[in-house]
């Protein structure tokens, strides 16, 4: 009699858990395919995605408190899938934060800045799909480069090289629009 009725607990316990987990962290990790992914609406339908996937394998989570790393990771790989299945660039209509920067401009200064956001969109566009990726969860997230390689599971080298790679990529584009490729 009481095994039936842990049996039956077990899944509402399990799905309020899983719940509240994923709850604590929503809006950052939508903030977050929504930079990677430069789409609102695909950053919602990636959530979704990483969510199914998080609860198909929360019985395998071994480590509860890491419950928002693990689902990260499971978010920026979705990410990542979806940039590479594009065969096309992202293109990135604007970045979170970048609107705080341009109120304490003035009138004429606009121009400048929606000319310094098109070239930053147009910059991002020629990177890879993994230079994405670790520019944003370093620079975004502001993670130390050991947090991201623990995130994505490749070597701390791979990361500063990614981010070294992007970087000079994204300088490159900026500087010089038609030598970027």
């Amino acid at each position: 009699m009481l095994a039936s009725r842990v049996a039956v607990a077990a899944p509402v316990d399990r799905a309020a858990a899983f719940g509240r987990l994923l709850d604590r962290g929503l809006d950052g990790h939508y903030r977050l395919a929504a930079v990677i992914l430069g789409d609102p609406n695909e950053a919602e339908d990636a959530v979704h995605d990483a969510a199914l996937v998080a609860w198909r394998r929360f019985g395998g989570l071994r480590e509860p408190e890491r419950f928002d790393a693990w689902f990260g990771r499971i978010l920026v790989n979705g990410c990542r899938d979806r940039l590479r299945a594009r065969r096309r660039r992202p293109v990135i209509r604007a970045l979170p934060g970048l609107g705080d920067l341009d109120r304490g401009l003035a009138i004429a200064d606009e121009t400048v800045a929606v000319a310094d956001r098109d070239a930053l969109a147009r910059a991002f566009a020629a990177l890879e799909p993994d230079q994405v990726v670790v520019i944003v969860l370093r620079f975004y997230r502001d993670l130390p480069v050991a947090d991201i390689a623990d995130r994505l599971q490749i070597p701390e080298g791979t990361v500063k090289s990614r981010l070294h790679h992007a970087m000079r990529r994204l300088r490159r584009a900026i500087d010089d629009p038609g030598t970027v490729r």
